[in-house]
């Protein structure tokens, strides 16, 4: 099964993602890692990703769909999960036909759906472990009161520069002009299968779930 998590920054894709990769065996394609990935692997693909990079450029869709194409060829199992690309209704064409041309289809797209304010209230509350990832919140889960995180000990707590409420309630207004009409364009597919992003891990898990199923 090969699905898309959309859905505003901040919903929770990457944390589902991992759950879908858990119970059921997929591969998560996310575009930041692949990229990542790709600037440190020595590969001619790898050497442009550095170069465009080094430039301080936007990553062209060719590249991006190169390194999906590399990915899909290259393993095999419970299917895939777009998640961070397609932002674009170009994206999400190049996206259609490149899994044609390699004989896959694309199953479900979840839209991860929020309410702005709530979304808001919950992220500028947020912070991580320095030495394991662990989120935390401020309001649902707030870091531990010996100054240890539970998952591993370590004192580093941080918070993202760009978690307030400003830089937020921009980056919500980038994802519904870019974004936002891959709703239209996947429902028009018979894709679509909106949940409710906002409630507890295990709640919006099992939305899911009932989703794919």
């Amino acid at each position: 099964m090969n699905i898309i998590l959309l859905g505003p920054p901040g919903a929770g894709k990457g944390t589902q993602a991992h759950i879908l990769v858990e119970r059921r065996g997929m591969v998560q394609l996310s575009t930041g890692d692949m990229l990542r990935e790709a600037k440190d692997s020595g590969t001619e693909m790898g050497k442009r990703v550095a170069e465009v990079m080094a430039r301080g450029d936007l990553v062209t869709d060719e590249i991006v769909i190169g390194l999906i194409r590399e990915k899909i060829k290259g393993a095999n199992g419970g299917g895939f999960i777009f998640d961070g690309f397609p932002r674009t209704l170009a994206q999400a064409d190049a996206l259609g036909e490149l899994l044609a041309e390699t004989g896959q289809s694309l199953d479900a797209v979840v839209e991860m759906r929020v309410d702005d304010d709530a979304l808001v209230a919950r992220i500028t509350a947020r912070s991580t472990c320095g030495g394991c990832g662990e989120v935390y919140n401020d309001i649902t889960k707030p870091w531990p009161a010996d100054g240890k995180c539970a998952n591993c000990g370590s004192t580093d707590v941080r918070r993202r520069a760009d978690d307030n409420e400003d830089s937020l309630r921009q980056r919500l207004m980038e994802y519904y002009k870019k974004t936002s009409p891959l709703i239209g364009y996947y429902h028009a597919k018979g894709k679509l299968r909106p949940v409710d992003g906002l409630g507890e891990i295990d709640e919006v898990a099992a939305a899911i779930d009932a989703a794919l199923s």
